[in-house]
């Protein structure tokens, strides 16, 4: 093992270190040469994936940043107690890259992404090297707990791999529905956020079933839009949080002008930067397009990258900015939460997910999202011991926060995978309770996720045959 970690972050680590908006820009300009695109086509979809990267994460930090000292004041001003603090994904990523076993972890997922293609497994190239964090601590948080048990990490973080794969092949005949995108284009995602999709699924047959009727009631920001003007528009959905935020921390009427407008202003930009990422792998597509018909008899291949691309559905937003103010009424009074959210307060570990399975019903994202987020809280607050002492070993521990202060991420990807890992790791030490508990637990993840799968062929059936 150790020499694979070795070679590993030989092999890796000075792509890595570039960060992520710079290292996609060098895999996209890599795979796209290799599929025979022009030079500068290859390096303008590079540059246009790396520019929606930067994007996103600047109005995203935008965002949670201009919203955290409103909802600071509202929590002193009501005397709650929450001694976790939500610092956000970034240090959560500088925590997990900052170990040598993320590039091992790595390199396993690769090497399991190339067998399965090879075999037929799946039609997924992932090139989304960055967010490997995520699997990666899963694996990281096994180890933390099972004295650094790497076998155990090592296997649980390939079930999750093989099941993402997986699964980016199951969900891109939505993209496809979502964002009117052509079959020929390869954009799909690996992202751990929507390994979700099993459990929201299991909620939206529920209401298939039993609730059918909600969505006579249901909308889209298009119609919404077409119906009441500008106050149903992405921006107007983004001015309504910012004064809810607002009021809700007690702020003066300057401030509150500044988050309304901050807000709307984030709404706007996140459909726009979406549909970046879509224009970034187009000389990508039409070069896969052509090395497949004359190197693979035709044979169709995605491209795993960041979820971003679906942010152009403003549904998304509509209910990421609906959830916000409902997860920190929640915070405050959810038994076992230990988490003041913030860093996280816009749930975008949990929205993507929502709009795939439900497919844009807001009022089922709504609804079922409200019913996901304690899962969020619980996970959040569980791997908080493992975060903080993990920072400080690294020096990632956030500067000024007491050196007692206690941190997480509240909506971070994976919330269900992370208490597994906390399962398999205690599993590790041996107790045959602990092991029945894994293995119990871990043949429910599998089930669950066989049953999503055969859902999730039948609404592919359908797409092919209203084609």
């Amino acid at each position: 093992m150790g020499g694979i970690i070795e070679v590993a972050n030989k092999v890796f680590k000075p792509l890595i270190d570039l960060g992520a908006p710079p290292m996609m820009l060098v895999v996209l300009t890599i795979i796209a040469l290799f599929m025979r695109v022009k030079l500068s086509k290859a390096l303008e979809g590079g540059i246009k994936l790396a520019i929606a990267l930067t994007a996103m994460g600047a109005i995203i930090g935008i965002l949670t940043n201009a919203f955290a000292p409103a909802l600071q004041a509202f929590v002193k001003s009501t005397g709650i107690q929450l001694s976790i603090t939500d610092v956000g994904w970034a240090p959560l990523a500088t925590i997990t890259w900052g170990s040598v076993y993320t590039l091992y972890f790595l390199l396993i997922l690769i090497i399991i992404n190339i067998i399965m293609l090879v075999t037929n497994k799946t039609d997924t190239l992932d090139v989304d090297i960055f967010n490997v964090w995520h699997p990666a601590i899963v694996g990281l948080i096994t180890m933390y707990y099972s004295n650094n048990n790497l076998v155990l990490a090592t296997a649980l973080v390939a079930l999750i791999g093989v099941m993402k794969f997986i699964n980016a092949d199951l969900m891109k005949p939505t993209f496809n529905d979502l964002l009117n995108m052509p079959s020929s284009n390869p954009t799909t995602t690996t992202h751990l956020n929507f390994m979700l999709n099993p459990i929201i699924m299991v909620f939206d047959k529920i209401f298939d079933k039993v609730f059918p009727f909600i969505d006579k009631y249901d909308f889209d920001a298009a119609t919404l839009n077409k119906k009441i003007g500008f106050w149903g528009s992405k921006f107007a959905i983004g001015v309504y949080l910012g004064v809810f935020v607002g009021l809700l921390g007690r702020q003066p009427a300057k401030e509150i002008f500044t988050l309304a407008f901050t807000g709307g202003m984030c709404l706007e930009l996140f459909s726009s930067v979406g549909s970046w990422f879509i224009a970034a792998v187009e000389p990508l597509s039409q070069g896969i397009t052509n090395f497949m018909s004359k190197k693979l008899k035709g044979r169709t291949f995605n491209i795993g990258i960041d979820w971003p691309f679906i942010a152009a559905r403003a549904e998304m937003w509509a209910a990421a900015n609906i959830l916000a103010p409902i997860m920190l009424v929640m915070a405050l009074v959810l038994p076992g939460n230990k988490i003041l959210p913030l860093g996280g307060i816009i749930a975008i570990g949990l929205t993507p997910a929502l709009l795939v399975v439900t497919r844009g019903k807001i009022i089922r994202m709504i609804i079922v999202g409200t019913l996901m987020l304690p899962v969020f809280l619980w996970s959040g607050t569980a791997i908080a011991p493992f975060v903080t002492n993990t920072a400080k070993a690294v020096g990632a521990f956030p500067k000024g926060l007491a050196s007692s202060t206690m941190i997480t991420h509240s909506t971070l990807e994976g919330p269900v995978e992370k208490f597994i890992a906390i399962i398999v790791g205690r599993a590790g030490a041996g107790a045959m309770r602990d092991i029945l508990m894994a293995l119990g637990v871990i043949v429910v993840y599998i089930l669950l996720f066989v049953w999503y799968r055969a859902q999730m062929k039948k609404r592919n059936e359908e797409y092919a045959s209203n084609n």
